[in-house]
Formats: structure tokens, sequence, C-alpha cells
């Protein structure tokens, strides 16, 4: 018996299947003890083939882990390149690069509200070559969508969070209120007539919406595509408060175009100490802009760890220090369990914030 007659072993039928293949019929001992001596030599066989493919696999495994990365390695961006989350990636896509010896390839796909870009790295092969540069779109979008064809927890591997940062607060200028306990005051007295600009489906978007509920206001969400104009409207005096990044709102600020009444974070920023939190008014409100990275599932976690730990390495050095606070990031490079536990919080949140809300993904 070769190895292509030997028995296929798949449930009842197996006794027949074996005897057709040994061409015997069942009568008596001698058709037993001859289909048992070739059923062991078959599954000697089977033993030998699992010996010679898995375990030179599991070394090759091994080995590409030790010598990671051996080609270039692609990071998917979930934006069009020049945007909020477009500039951290390549910042560190660069420091790798020179830390690894390697090329970290940004390679942005933009659209989907992040879903095309995640899609594309959870099908991708888990050996470290296809990595994700992630922002909170990456749970939004989860929230935001009932039918992902990906699944944000069980599809990746966390590397790291590696920055994060909060919003501002920012109001118009002439507006009256001068703190967050004013703008509450004027939203509860004047329910409905806040005008809040929200970036449709963003990270603004949500925080936006979480702080009127936990604040008990009723306000207006104005919807925009994109936080430009919705920088615009403010300035002008269409809109009366919006959530934005440091980095895009702080040349208005110093123009005295806006004004910032406070951070979106749990606690005062170091790069903003001057800002009080949001949280001083509303106890437990806590949004912050972060930028992390992740692998597909699977993906060896030798290879997780050194990632990990370059990222670590990266975000600590002055050159990032300094670029990070001018966008008012912080470093963080956190385990790959401290961000399955961020992500894993913000989703359920999200659900709930979109839910109430009524938002929906356009």
């Amino acid at each position: 018996m070769t190895p292509a007659t030997c028995p296929e072993v798949s449930g009842a039928g197996i006794r027949n299947s074996a005897l057709d293949a040994l061409g015997v019929t069942a009568s008596g001992d001698s058709w037993s003890r001859r289909f048992t001596g070739e059923l062991v030599r078959c599954l000697q066989i089977a033993l030998i083939a699992v010996a010679t493919t898995v375990l030179p696999l599991r070394a090759a495994l091994s080995q590409n882990a030790a010598d990671y990365p051996a080609k270039p390695v692609r990071v998917i961006v979930p934006a069009a390149p020049g945007g909020g989350i477009d500039i951290p990636a390549r910042l560190f896509a660069q420091m790798l690069s020179d830390s690894l010896k390697r090329p970290f390839v940004v390679d942005n796909r933009a659209g989907g509200g992040g879903v095309i870009a995640h899609e594309l790295v959870a099908r991708s092969a888990p050996d470290g070559y296809t990595l994700l540069a992630a922002a909170p779109i990456f749970t939004i979008a989860s929230a935001m969508n009932t039918n992902l064809p990906y699944d944000p927890v069980r599809d990746y591997t966390p590397i790291s969070l590696v920055t994060k940062g909060p919003y501002l607060l920012l109001v118009n200028p002439a507006f009256a209120a001068k703190s967050v306990k004013e703008l509450i005051a004027f939203a509860k007295s004047s329910p409905g007539a806040l005008n809040v600009g929200v970036s449709t489906g963003g990270g603004s978007h949500l925080a936006a919406a979480l702080f009127a509920s936990m604040a008990g206001m009723r306000v207006a969400l104005i919807p925009y595509k994109g936080s430009g104009p919705v920088t615009i409207d403010t300035i002008s005096g269409q809109l009366h408060m919006f959530f934005g990044n440091v980095g895009s709102s702080t040349p208005h600020i110093k123009s005295g175009r806006l004004r910032a009444l406070a951070v979106s974070g749990a606690q005062r920023s170091s790069v903003l100490p001057e800002l009080p939190a949001i949280a001083e008014s509303v106890p437990g409100f806590d949004v912050t802009f972060w930028h992390g990275w992740l692998a597909p599932a699977g993906t060896p976690s030798a290879i997780v760890r050194r990632l990990n730990a370059e990222l670590a390495r990266a975000v600590r050095s002055p050159e990032v220090d300094k670029k990070l606070a001018e966008d008012g990031g912080e470093p963080v490079g956190s385990t790959s369990e401290k961000f399955r536990e961020l992500i894993a919080i913000e989703i359920p949140r999200w659900r709930k914030v979109v839910k109430e809300a009524g938002i929906r993904a356009e």
C-alpha cells in the first residue's frame, strides 16, 4: 500500500473504505491482521509527513521572528495623506525604518469610515508585513456599523497604544460662556440653542454627543463633512462650539479667532496645563485622540514583542516628544494587553453613545 492508497480516517465508513483500498473482503482473521498491519504503516507514513511539514514550518516561523523584518513592511493608514492619523503613522514608520533597517512604507487606504483599511489588514497574512496604524475611528467604526466584514477584537493582535492626547473644547471668542460651567448653564437655560459643529462619524462627533449626554444638555449637533468647515463656521460665528485637535486649532487660538475652554481628557494635559479638564465640571468625562498599531490575528508573538519594544523606544525619543507636543500628544508606548483593554472599553461605550444620539454612518 502506498500513501496514495492509505485509507482516510473519516468516521463510520473507515472500515469499508480501508477494505476497498486493500482489495480484501471481510472474512475471518486473515483480513483483520492484514488490515491492521497496513493501517499501522499508513499511520507511520502520516506521522512522517507531519514531521517533515509542520516542524520545518515552525522552525521557519521562529527564524522569521528572529530575523524580522526581512523585507519592507506595509503600514496601512485609514485616511488620506496629511490627516490626523497619517502624520503620526509616518513619523513612527520612519522611526521603525531607521531602527530595524528595513522600509516601513505607509499605504493610505481612505474611505468607508476606516472599514476599507481595517478589513485589508484583518485579511492579510499574519506574518508581520502588513500592519494597521489605528486611531479612534477603529473602535468608532464598530459602533457605527452593525455588519462589519471583520471582528475588531478577534481579527487583530494589538501591538501598542503609542500616543494619546485630548481634544480641545473650542468656542467662538464672542460667545458669552468663558468656562465649561458657563457653557453648560447656557445650554440648559436655552435647550437646543447651542449649535455644536461635528465632523460626521468622527471622534469629535462622538465626543460632543457624549459631552451633551453626560452634562444633561440638549444641543443641536450640526453635521459637516470634515473638520475644516466646522472650524471656519465657528470662527465666523455660525457655530458656538466644537471639539478640535490641538495642532490644527492652535494657530486660530493664538490669533484670537477661537477660544479654548478645556481639554477632553480625564486630567489636565501636560502640554496645555493652563486649560482645565472637562472632567472638572463633568465628572467621568474622558475622551482622547489616540494612535496605536495592530497586526492581523495570529501574528507570531515574537514579532509583536519586537514591534512593541521598538515603538516604545521610538515614542520616548526627544525628537518624537517634541513633535507630539506640537499636536498636543503625549507618549504612551503601552503593552499589547493594555491596548487590547482600551479597545474592549471603547467599543461598547461608543455603541451606547451612537444609539442614544441616533448617529448614523453616511
